[in-house]
C-alpha cells in the first residue's frame, strides 16, 4: 500500500516538475490571464494570437467552458495567449466589442479582432475554431 502511494506521489511530482520546467518561447504562457480595463489592450496587442473569453460569474455556460479554456491554454502555450474578461466588471470593453451573449470567445491577431465563437462548445470544436484562426 505504501509503495503504491509513493509511486503516485512520484508520478505527480514528475508531472509538476515537467510543467514548471518548460521554457516559455514568448510572453505567452499556459495560463489564462485575468483581464480588465487596465491590461486588456496591452494583452491583445502584445500577443501574435490571443483568445479572450468574455464571461460573467453568474453565467452557467461560462462556468462549463472555463476548465476547457484552461486545458486548451496549456495545449496552445507559446502559440496563443488566453485571457478572460468579466463583462460585469468591464462593461466598456464588452460594449466596444458588441458582446450581447456569453460565453463569447474572441480571437485577436496582433490586436485585431478576426473571429468570434458565441456559446458553450465542446473542447474539440473550440480547438478547431482556434486552428482555423492561427
Amino acid at each position: 500500500m505504501d509503495d503504491e502511494l509513493e509511486k503516485i506521489r512520484m508520478a505527480k511530482l514528475k508531472k509538476l516538475m515537467k510543467k514548471f520546467s518548460k521554457k516559455e518561447k514568448s510572453n505567452v504562457s499556459g495560463n489564462v490571464v485575468e483581464l480588465n480595463q487596465d491590461n486588456f489592450y496591452k494583452f491583445i496587442h502584445e500577443n501574435e494570437n490571443s483568445v479572450v473569453d468574455f464571461y460573467a460569474d453568474w453565467c452557467g455556460p461560462c462556468k462549463l467552458i472555463s476548465p476547457i479554456i484552461s486545458e486548451v491554454s496549456l495545449e496552445y502555450s507559446g502559440r496563443v495567449a488566453f485571457g478572460k474578461l468579466n463583462v460585469d466588471k468591464n462593461e466598456n470593453i464588452a460594449v466596444e466589442f458588441a458582446i450581447s451573449a456569453i460565453p463569447a470567445l474572441l480571437f485577436f491577431k496582433k490586436g485585431n479582432l478576426v473571429d468570434s465563437l458565441i456559446g458553450a462548445y465542446p473542447k474539440h470544436e473550440i480547438k478547431q475554431w482556434i486552428e482555423r484562426n492561427i
